[in-house]
């Protein structure tokens, strides 16, 4: 289960880009490195944040999926606005939780400032962020998680750099990636873990009711 203290804290998603767009008007961004190079990365993935919020067009399969969840579910996302995939995948993220008509809650909490939660959701021994933890709403036992990147993304990720390439090369691959796919192998990711997670949540809300 997650504690209720990280829920009360949490931000809304709309808290959450509020809480970018303030820091970048002066010239800082989240989390403990405030260095010129983590702000220029913050600017440039608001700017993709904005674009994608504009342009992502969900799948019949993701909406219908969604829309049909029963059980009230909390997705708490650990992320930090520096982040590159956070900027990537958070916008569907959004779009798919808000196609749920209210039934799906989005919350936000920072890395930097939550690191014994981040350290139960490691990704291969690493604090990769964003990294999604879905809740039933009600008990705040955790049904599954996401992250940090779509399955064929991290698959790419892993591959470029076994292979010894530089990490700015790498990023600019993943980039790559992520301007042809267009948010298609998350939306595809997302229809399978809801039901997943929906079933899950039907049934830890059984068994706390002793129904």
């Amino acid at each position: 289960m997650i504690k209720k203290d990280y829920i009360e804290r949490s931000l809304s998603y709309k808290e959450y880009v509020k809480l970018i767009d303030s820091l970048l008007a002066e010239g800082r961004t989240t989390g403990s490195n405030q260095s010129e190079a983590m702000v220029n990365f913050t600017r440039i993935n608001r700017q993709r944040m904005q674009r994608l919020e504009k342009t992502i067009e969900l799948t019949e399969a993701a909406r219908s999926a969604a829309w049909n969840v029963r059980q009230k579910m909390v997705w708490l996302i650990i992320s930090e606005a520096w982040c590159g995939d956070a900027a990537q995948n958070i916008p569907a993220i959004e779009k798919i939780a808000m196609a749920s008509g209210g039934t799906i809650a989005t919350r936000y909490v920072l890395r930097d400032e939550n690191s014994e939660l981040m350290d139960r959701f490691l990704t291969n021994g690493a604090r990769s962020i964003p990294k999604l933890i879905a809740l039933n709403a009600e008990t705040l036992e955790v049904l599954g998680t996401w992250g940090a990147r779509p399955d064929a993304a991290q698959q790419l990720f892993q591959s470029l750099k076994e292979q010894g390439m530089e990490k700015p090369l790498v990023l600019e691959q993943l980039q790559r990636w992520y301007n042809a796919d267009r948010t298609a192998t998350l939306q595809n990711e997302f229809v399978r873990l809801i039901g997943d997670w929906g079933r899950e949540s039907a049934r830890v809300s059984t068994a706390s009711t002793g129904s």
